[in-house]
């Protein structure tokens, strides 16, 4: 699994409009197993991205898919930066299924 946390700057003013259309592009995205928008409760400018993938090709698939591109076109004047970007390794938890070994199938160490 592939996940990514990130910190996405609004315009200012913008920043429920710029979820919506972050939420919206992110339905039906194949390989992607969680995808939420969440506001920063200490910036009015801020939100954060929490993203969940099969794999990190999975991501970059869907980076640059028509979709996704149409999704940051339309969304670009809503955007005035981008503050943090981490990229994690899911291990598992609840609403994710068991990690497994690539090979077997069988649940990984």
């Amino acid at each position: 699994m592939h996940g990514i946390i990130g910190k996405v700057m609004a315009a200012s003013g913008c920043r429920e409009a710029l979820a919506q259309r972050l939420i919206e592009g992110s339905l039906d995205q194949p390989g992607c197993l969680s995808y939420i928008v969440a506001q920063d409760s200490l910036d009015e400018d801020a939100l954060w991205i929490t993203e969940i993938w099969e794999s990190r090709e999975a991501h970059a698939d869907a980076l640059g898919s028509p979709a996704m591109q149409k999704t940051l076109a339309d969304a670009r004047d809503l955007i005035a930066g981008f503050a943090h970007r981490l990229e994690t390794t899911p291990v598992g938890g609840k609403g994710l299924p068991p990690a497994t070994d690539d090979q077997t199938g069988h649940r990984a160490p």
